[in-house]
């Protein structure tokens, strides 16, 4: 999704914001030693991060759903006609902070390794596992992540291909059959309902699309809804869609992601997307939630390391550690966002950063 289209919607880049910051407290809770030492301060708050903070995620789930429905498939009908150029596209988009965050986070993990020992350090990685990263494999070929939550980034990846594909077949069946114009609502709800009712409660998928599609798919169809006639008629289907699978197996996840995309269906039935009232940092904040998601755990690597070599112990001076690794994170994303996400992709990019990231990777073997 183009950087222009997500401005127009200034009250998701919120939304995006707010989830953004939550994954962030949430790791920044559960990796290190410094939230041990600061936990005597807020023993509540860590607990709640560290237990809940990572639901936020179904958020992210939720509104690329939304931001698929509305660029490809407005009115339920499918406008894919180049799946793979679509499919290539989105993985430049994401592999190229992608790897400049990881090459950054293959460095922190060698210099965190000198000041300290821990179990939240990224252990040395090996060429396979190099390749795994790149093409975002690693989950499914079992190798150690390189960083916390690119696991993100994969199924991402997985529930934009296969969304992609999804409308594709749709759009030929549509060009010969008129009468099925519909037939993209009719797969969609299909994968979603699949994803709810079974999927989603085996973790045996969880490193599938399948697991995620449930909330994916429930963003492109409360869009649809918002777009139909029958607004409130469709508002109530996936109501009693969402209260049916949570009476089956209640997950916390998925009443999030319900209520969020009840919350997006609202807000474009009342034309709140584009509210002027959205603090403008908040706005920006959400167009780099991407960067800085994906620069904070090179960030806290360093700052858990420097803090636990050079400062006292204390829970005070520890807890001021964990607001900094926030405050460095947040401003970190902003560099990676206007350095490299915000700008076009050229050729030069494309080159160095695969080999910049499989260069530290192999020297840090070494």
């Amino acid at each position: 999704m183009s950087a222009d289209h997500r401005a127009r919607w200034p009250f998701i880049d919120a939304l995006k914001a707010i989830c953004c910051l939550l994954i962030v407290a949430h790791h920044l809770a559960i990796y290190g030693p410094i939230p041990d030492f600061a936990y005597p301060l807020i023993p509540g708050l860590i607990d709640w991060l560290r237990e809940d903070g990572r639901i936020a995620v179904q958020l992210f789930f939720v509104i690329a759903g939304f931001f698929v429905a509305g660029k490809l498939a407005p009115q339920g009908l499918s406008l894919v006609s180049n799946p793979i150029a679509l499919i290539q596209q989105r993985y430049v988009r994401l592999i190229m902070p992608y790897l400049a965050a990881l090459t950054l986070a293959i460095g922190a993990a060698a210099l965190a390794r000198i000041w300290m020992q821990h179990e939240s350090i990224p252990g040395t990685p090996n060429l396979f596992q190099l390749l795994a990263h790149i093409f975002l494999l690693h989950d499914l070929l079992n190798q150690e992540v390189l960083s916390a939550g690119v696991w993100y980034v994969a199924i991402d990846f997985q529930l934009f291909a296969l969304t992609i594909l999804v409308l594709w077949a749709t759009r030929q069946i549509q060009n010969r059959y008129a009468a099925l114009k519909m037939f993209s609502l009719i797969l969609i709800s299909g994968l979603t309902i699949a994803s709810l009712f079974f999927f989603n409660r085996d973790r045996y998928w969880d490193e599938t699309a399948l697991y995620f599609f449930g909330a994916y798919g429930l963003g492109i169809l409360i869009y649809w809804a918002s777009a139909s006639k029958h607004q409130v008629f469709w508002f109530a289907v996936l109501i009693a869609v969402i209260i049916a699978s949570l009476l089956l197996d209640f997950r916390s996840r998925i009443a999030v992601a319900g209520a969020v995309a009840l919350l997006l269906g609202l807000a474009q039935y009342f034309d709140v997307l584009r509210s002027k009232y959205v603090p403008g940092f908040l706005a920006y904040l959400g167009r780099a939630s991407y960067s800085i998601f994906l620069i904070h755990f090179p960030v806290l690597l360093i700052i858990n390391a420097a803090f636990f070599r050079f400062m006292p112990h204390q829970p005070e001076i520890q807890l001021c550690g964990l607001l900094l690794a926030m405050c460095v994170s947040i401003g970190a994303g902003m560099v990676l966002f206007n350095w490299l996400e915000a700008r076009p992709v050229t050729r030069r990019m494309r080159i160095l950063l695969p080999v910049g990231f499989m260069t530290c990777g192999l020297l840090a073997m070494l």
